[in-house]
């Protein structure tokens, strides 16, 4: 998992996570679907933009949006399954 912390860290400063589709295909990029479910993903990525939001320097906004994005997404899976998110947003 500290790994996971670590690509993670990486990714939300450098690239900027915006939408649910890019959530989906980062996650799918990294290619860990066998041993990390994209819930747990989801989960962690929020775990470390709440964290974020401790951060005085870090625009708040962009985090807030994320964690909405990833909230949003975890009530898809919930709806439809990972299977479903994974079809619809990883193309």
């Amino acid at each position: 998992m500290y790994l996971l912390n670590q690509i993670l860290e990486i990714n939300t400063k450098n690239v900027g996570i915006k939408t649910i589709t890019d959530y989906v295909k980062f996650y799918i990029n990294l290619e860990m679907q066998k041993s990390v479910s994209l819930l747990s993903f989801i989960n962690n990525e929020k775990i470390v933009l709440k964290h974020k939001l401790e951060n005085r320097k870090l625009d708040k906004e962009s985090i807030l949006n994320g964690i909405r994005i990833l909230e949003e997404l975890t009530e898809e899976i919930k709806r439809g399954g990972e299977l479903a998110v994974l079809e619809k947003y990883g193309k």
